[in-house]
C-alpha cells in the first residue's frame, strides 16, 4: 500500500506520542512523582506500550486498531489520576499522559480509517 502524505503525518503522530507515552510513564513513575521515594513499581505500566510499538513504526493498520483500544486505559488512568493526586508534579504528569494517549487514540482512529480506504 502506498502512503499518502496524509497517512505518513498520522503515523508519524501515533508513532511519536507512543513513544513520548512510554518515556513519561517510565520518567513520572521513576523520578518526576513516584509514589514511593526512589520509584515505584508502576513504571510497569510501560510495558504494554511496547507491545505495538514496532507495528506502529511500521505503518500496519491492524496495530493502529488494536493498539487504539489499548490506549483508553492509559487515557482513563491519567484522567483519573488527574483529578484525584494531590500535588502538582503528579497532576501534571498525569495531564501530559491524558493529552498523549488522547493524540495516539485520534491518530491511530483516523490512520486506520484512512488506510482502509487507500486499500
Amino acid at each position: 500500500m502506498k502512503q499518502t502524505a496524509t497517512l505518513r503525518a498520522l503515523n508519524l503522530t501515533t508513532s511519536i506520542s507512543l513513544i513520548a507515552l512510554i518515556v513519561l510513564c517510565l520518567a513520572w513513575e521513576l523520578w518526576l512523582a513516584p509514589l514511593r521515594p526512589g520509584g515505584s513499581m508502576l513504571a510497569l505500566k510501560a510495558l504494554p506500550l511496547l507491545a505495538p510499538l514496532f507495528g506502529i513504526l511500521r505503518g500496519r493498520r491492524y496495530t493502529h486498531q488494536w493498539a487504539a483500544m489499548l490506549i483508553l486505559l492509559y487515557l482513563a488512568e491519567g484522567l483519573v489520576r488527574v483529578t484525584s493526586d494531590g500535588s502538582g508534579a503528579m497532576r501534571v504528569a498525569a495531564a501530559g499522559e491524558t493529552l498523549l494517549a488522547l493524540v495516539f487514540f485520534l491518530a491511530a482512529i483516523f490512520y486506520a480509517r484512512q488506510s482502509a480506504r487507500a486499500a
